[in-house]
């Protein structure tokens, strides 16, 4: 399949670093602002540091590594296919094959692609970050987030996906006023198993997206103060 590709936010660019584990977007107008991954993490970072006590730090960090691998791989080959370029099988491993088999007709629902591994940003929000996807799924304009997992996670686990989600529609309006209909995360296991969340209520998200950015604020303003 050939996708078509529009090109609604130019040649845009950010320069970035990380501070004390928090990555950090310099915006046109000069002000340093947060990556919404951070704010993400650190709303949901007593889940993680649970799970990371509850299995063990050793074995906690070789599934995140595990894991790591595996999304990059897809990431990448997905990335290829939607910008309409070979893909080369012999540098992926062949577990990503296999999942990229049984996503391809989701992704072949895909089209009229807006953004793909973009940077975006919010003067508003004072967030930026790097989205997987911006294009039509189903005919109708969507963030598209590609995730691989070892298995299909419950709905109510993924908050801070959607979360993340919004923030790139608010930042896509912001930055073209091209409004975004819906959120669609797209999960693939190593099994093969594929599941597609579609997410609608989007004023939902953006009421949690800014609980998020008010609670990294305040906790990073007590920091500051020494508190």
């Amino acid at each position: 399949m050939n996708f078509t590709h529009h090109n609604f936010l130019g040649d845009v660019e950010l320069t970035k670093k990380e501070t004390n584990g928090i990555r950090f977007y310099n915006l046109p107008d000069g002000q340093w602002v947060p990556s919404i991954t951070s704010v993400t993490s650190f709303y949901n970072r007593q889940i993680f540091a649970d799970w990371r006590k509850r299995v063990g730090i050793e074995e906690a960090n070789r599934i995140t590594k595990k894991a790591t691998a595996r999304g990059t791989d897809f990431h990448s080959a997905t990335e290829l296919y939607m910008l309409n370029k070979e893909i080369n099988w012999e540098e992926f491993r062949p577990a990503t094959q296999f999942m990229f088999h049984h996503a391809k007709p989701y992704l072949d629902k895909i089209n009229n692609v807006h953004a793909i591994e973009r940077t975006l940003y919010s003067e508003y929000l004072g967030l930026a970050g790097r989205v997987d996807c911006i294009a039509e799924y189903e005919g109708e304009l969507a963030v598209i987030d590609f995730k691989t997992s070892e298995k299909i996670k419950p709905e109510k686990w993924l908050e801070n996906y959607f979360v993340q989600e919004m923030f790139y529609a608010a930042a896509y309006y912001e930055m073209t006023e091209i409004p975004v209909t819906k959120l669609i995360t797209i999960m693939v296991t190593p099994g093969g198993e594929v599941k597609v969340f579609d997410k609608r209520n989007k004023d939902d998200y953006i009421k949690l997206l800014v609980r998020y950015i008010k609670e990294f604020v305040h906790h990073n303003t007590r920091t500051q103060n020494g508190e």
